[in-house]
């Protein structure tokens, strides 16, 4: 098959790197991918956000299937303009990827679907919701009720900081916000293929947002990860599909929307009772790492599976080992990061079933050296048979990295693993 993925991140590189050892991947594009992807497929120069320009080049190019990564372009109608030409696709239409969109849109279906999770008001001004703040006190959660990249969330310790979130916010023409009450417990990443009628759930994860050691900073897109998640046992798995995933799902289809694709459940977990955060209509990144090093090669079997309607017939086999990822950031991250700073090191690392470096925003410059090129750069992921030795693996090869303009958290999956980071 010729495959093609769209999406230039850390998130696009393990997809591809999973791709590319299953035997129906014949040829590997990725639109526009980046330094390190280039290495493994070949990278176009393609606007992803133009549905009209991708139909064109999956025709030009011969494409047999294509796998939307990251939020904005299935917004775009991208997935909707593919299907109507008669392409093969993964990834929800845009009624149904309001799920991320929106904010307003997902706590309105979810409460028509009875689906359990946080007390929630919607705003258009910023009067009114200093107001609601005021009333209810904080801690509290200000959101962004739209697109962000993981960053357009504010979990206010104190009303001062909410109402400095707020009038940000609304510093934005056009601005809505959703405030959402604080929920009690721990977050945990829950992953599934859906095709319409059949979840499929294909791994959990834990996220580190906070930017700095102790979960201390602002949020970013994400810092690491590891999966499993160890939140996620038998029973609450169930719960979470059976109280939340499946009750949405049977909505969408109600409302003449059904979901196609990947969906991301972000749950808050308490005494193993499971309430939504909030929905993603993709891959995590940098979940995406650590699920893809875990998979390998069958996750292009179970998204054609998906894409194909035959979800039913079919299931990932996992290995008992666990994954975990540590995102390295350019200075200045995740406000104005510090690009063009070079990179060394990374040929002497291994890169193997259970080593790898995934490139989240990187080039090369005109004389070959690579550099940063974004906020979140690399994604240094290591696979093992313990969350310890997957830790230890992992920050091992993020120490023979040579990159002085970079930083990492240096207590990914610690508290999980018993350490101290």
């Amino acid at each position: 098959m010729n495959i093609l993925i769209l999406g230039g991140g850390g998130r696009e590189h393990a997809m591809a790197w999973a791709f590319r050892d299953n035997p129906k991947c014949r040829r590997l594009l990725v639109a526009p991918g980046n330094a390190g992807i280039a290495e493994i497929a070949e990278c176009r120069a393609l606007d992803i956000l133009d549905p009209d320009a991708v139909v064109a080049f999956v025709r030009a190019e011969a494409i047999d299937f294509t796998v939307i990564g990251p939020e904005a372009p299935l917004v775009a109608g991208v997935a909707d303009a593919l299907r109507a030409a008669g392409a093969l696709v993964l990834g929800p239409s845009a009624a149904a990827a309001q799920l991320e969109a929106s904010k307003a849109f997902t706590r309105a279906l979810c409460d028509a679907a009875g689906v359990p999770g946080a007390a929630w008001a919607r705003f258009d001004a910023l009067s009114p919701a200093l107001a609601h703040v005021r009333a209810q006190g904080a801690p509290i959660v200000v959101k962004a009720d739209g697109l962000a990249a993981g960053k357009g969330v504010t979990v206010a310790a104190t009303l001062p900081e909410a109402e400095a979130a707020l009038e940000a916010l609304f510093a934005q023409p056009g601005a809505e916000v959703v405030i959402e009450e604080v929920l009690a417990g721990e977050e945990a990443s829950f992953f599934l293929l859906c095709d319409g009628e059949t979840a499929l759930p294909i791994g959990t994860a834990q996220d580190h947002k906070r930017v700095h050691d102790g979960d201390r900073g602002p949020n970013t897109g994400g810092m690491g990860a590891f999966s499993p998640s160890p939140l996620m046992d038998a029973d609450t798995t169930a719960r979470a599909l059976d109280e939340i995933v499946r009750p949405t799902l049977a909505e969408m289809t109600r409302r003449g929307t059904p979901f196609q694709g990947i969906l991301y459940a972000g749950l808050m977990i308490e005494a193993g009772r499971p309430r939504l955060v909030e929905y993603n209509v993709r891959l995590g990144d940098p979940e995406a790492q650590v699920l893809m090093m875990r998979l390998g090669a069958q996750v292009l079997d179970l998204m054609l599976a998906c894409a194909e309607g035959r979800l039913g017939e079919i299931a990932p086999h996992w290995a008992e080992d666990h994954a975990l990822t540590v995102v390295m950031a350019a200075r200045g991250y995740p406000g104005l990061p510090e690009t063009g700073t070079p990179i060394a090191g990374l040929e002497a690392l291994a890169a193997d079933s259970r080593h790898q470096v995934f490139h989240a925003g990187t080039t090369r410059d005109s004389t070959g050296q690579l550099v940063a090129a974004g906020g979140r750069v690399l994604c240094v992921t290591a696979r093992a048979a313990s969350l310890r030795g997957a830790r230890a693996a992992a920050y091992r090869m993020v120490a023979r990295i040579d990159w002085p303009g970079g930083f990492c958290r240096t207590d990914i999956g610690a508290r999980a693993a018993g350490e101290d980071g």
